[in-house]
């Protein structure tokens, strides 16, 4: 560990983007400034060692929580008979009309849950 002696005001730099600044000394307590990039983060040692325990446990995954989240998985046989059903269905040709007969009614589309059918362009 390196030890500095430093007075109220002086500073101690950290590589080149980090500056320690001392602020005050009162009694037994001493008070820093930090100067840091944002990507740099500064605790006190009492919050950063909560902030890892925290990550710890969040980290830790239990057999009884996959076992959990496994129910919610589909089985090989619910994806196989899904699958046929999320292909794209094959485009209707609808014929012109011949003559000055009325254009025949367009096939219906099938448009995806919650998605609009684009407008039609006109004929002409």
């Amino acid at each position: 560990m390196l030890t500095l002696t430093r007075s109220v005001g002086e500073t101690i730099r950290i590589g080149d983007d980090i500056e320690v600044h001392v602020v005050e000394v009162r009694g037994g307590t001493v008070r820093l400034g930090f100067k840091a990039p944002r990507e740099v983060t500064i605790h006190r040692e009492e919050v950063y060692r909560q902030i890892a325990e925290a990550n710890l446990l969040a980290a830790q995954v239990t057999a009884d929580t996959l076992g959990a989240l496994a129910s919610f998985a589909p089985t090989a046989a619910e994806q196989a008979s899904a699958a046929p059903a999320e292909q794209a269905p094959a485009a209707a040709t609808v014929p012109e009309p011949a003559g000055d007969a009325a254009p025949a009614p367009a096939a219906a589309a099938t448009v995806p849950a919650g998605r609009e059918p684009a407008p039609e362009a006109p004929r002409g």
